[in-house]
């Protein structure tokens, strides 16, 4: 939804300026949410998430009773979601793993390494040479698998299909195959194929993905000799948020539907997918107040506390993200008149000393002032966490977590 929840709002109406920005996330609608994808999945799908897209210990928490595990992609990551949710089954997966990363997975007993090159793999076989005591280790191979559909035109993000950092080659993933079936290294055991190759895909397009990736993961199986039963498939995550009309929302039910034709097509196979933003965005808010309203060569511009080093998503991803603006709370406190716009729409920028500190353009917002709330929504994913906290040192926003019967 655009607007916020009414327990956002009520929370936002008990915050002065001087607690703001602020960031809001509604974790009973988060449980909705969840509850709702869990619905849509076969129970032969198993659901991951991927910690990257919002990390906060009350999400992770939040999200516990639906999932089958969660993605992990640094030691540091590692760390931080074996505490938040400790017990809880892991996969860690991202490129350029150290051998102190590969080794703290051991430790943890990881429940699934996703192996991105032939270097890596060795170095795994070699930290588990020579009958260590952690029981070995279970891995499934990153493959950047070729899909010649169309399926991955017009994503949001490629990870994979073209030339990339991300996964193994065919011809590698091939090589890494064969080691692992003839006993190169004992104690890692094979268990599939890991391809998150897009982001931002509908359900059809995602469905031939996902039926790709099973192509290839069989393939891969077939051409090292193995059992292709009881063989893993992760088809990753991808599946999109549409910050232009946040209303909409990805079909989980069609999706469910069509994994679970793929499932019953290939007995034995377990498929896994990972959604993160998917899951996560619709349940937070990174609220503001209007600082100045000023006027620029003909456009005007509302200026708000805080900016792009809270809410990276707009910048990084180019677009404008959804917001609703709300009369101010309070008065006036200057003897001068609250600066107002005074057209139809205005452009939201922050304070930051850069042209590209800009929250949303076009925003509909007459008779905007001074003193009003801005509330960006689809701010649960890829928010906070990836934004660069500490140019020009302004505060930090507050953080509010919004219980409810769970």
């Amino acid at each position: 939804m655009t607007a916020p929840t009414p327990a956002v709002l009520d929370r936002l109406g008990s915050l002065g300026p001087d607690r703001l920005p602020a960031y809001v996330y509604d974790l009973a609608a988060l449980r909705t949410h969840a509850a709702a994808v869990r619905a849509a999945l076969p129970a032969a799908v198993e659901l991951y998430y991927a910690a990257k897209a919002n990390p906060e210990p009350a999400v992770l928490a939040a999200l516990a009773p639906y999932l089958d595990g969660y993605e992990v992609s640094s030691g540091g990551e590692l760390a931080h979601v074996a505490a938040a949710v400790p017990g809880r089954r892991l996969a860690f997966g991202a490129p350029g793993k150290t051998p102190a990363e590969l080794a703290a997975a051991r430790a943890a007993g990881v429940h699934r390494v996703h192996v991105e090159s032939l270097h890596e793999l060795r170095m795994l076989g070699e930290q588990t040479a020579g009958g260590a005591p952690d029981g070995g280790v279970d891995v499934l191979l990153r493959v950047n698998l070729s899909v010649a559909d169309g399926s991955l035109a017009g994503s949001a993000l490629a990870m994979g299909g073209r030339p990339s950092p991300f996964g193994l080659d065919p011809a590698d993933a091939e090589e890494a195959a064969r080691l692992l079936a003839r006993g190169a290294y004992p104690r890692l055991r094979l268990r599939g194929v890991h391809a998150h190759l897009a982001s931002g895909l509908d359900a059809p397009r995602l469905l031939r993905v996902a039926r790709s990736v099973v192509a290839g993961a069989l393939r891969l199986a077939d051409r090292a000799g193995l059992d292709a039963r009881g063989l893993e498939v992760n088809t990753g995550g991808g599946m999109a948020v549409d910050y232009a009309a946040p209303e909409g929302r990805f079909d989980w039910r069609a999706y469910g539907t069509g994994l679970g034709r793929l499932a019953a097509e290939h007995p034995g196979l377990t498929l896994r997918v990972e959604p993160g933003r998917a899951l996560t965005a619709y349940c937070g808010w990174y609220a503001t107040e209007v600082l100045d309203v000023k006027r620029s060569h003909g456009e005007e511009f509302a200026v708000v506390r805080g900016g792009t080093h809270h809410l990276r998503t707009p910048a990084t991803r180019g677009h404008d993200q959804p917001c609703t603006v709300h009369p101010a709370p309070r008065p006036w406190p200057h003897p001068w008149p609250r600066p107002a716009a005074r057209g139809a729409e205005v452009t939201v920028a922050g304070q930051l000393c850069t042209p590209k500190d800009v929250l949303a353009r076009g925003v509909a917002a007459a008779g905007l002032r001074a003193g009003d709330l801005v509330v960006f929504s689809l701010a649960g994913a890829y928010a906070w966490n990836i934004s660069h906290h500490d140019f020009l040192m302004h505060p930090r926003p507050g953080f509010h977590f919004l219980d409810g019967p769970g």
